[in-house]
């Protein structure tokens, strides 16, 4: 997701997506441990797109 569509969630929005990227990082890292990941950089994109929640809501 990028910055300008999250900038204009509010913030009730903004936390609710955060909750559901830290379950769904969650997801992908138990299925990394297990070995069947399809996409090993899908991680690295949800870690980065929670950075940018995080940031809209320190903001806000």
């Amino acid at each position: 997701m990028k910055i300008e569509e999250l900038r204009d969630l509010s913030r009730g929005d903004l936390f609710q997506r955060f909750k559901e990227l830290k379950a769904e990082l969650f997801s992908l890292r138990v299925q990394a441990a297990q070995g069947r990941t399809a996409n090993p950089a899908q991680i690295r994109k949800v870690r980065k797109t929670i950075a940018r929640v995080k940031t809209l809501l320190s903001e806000k």
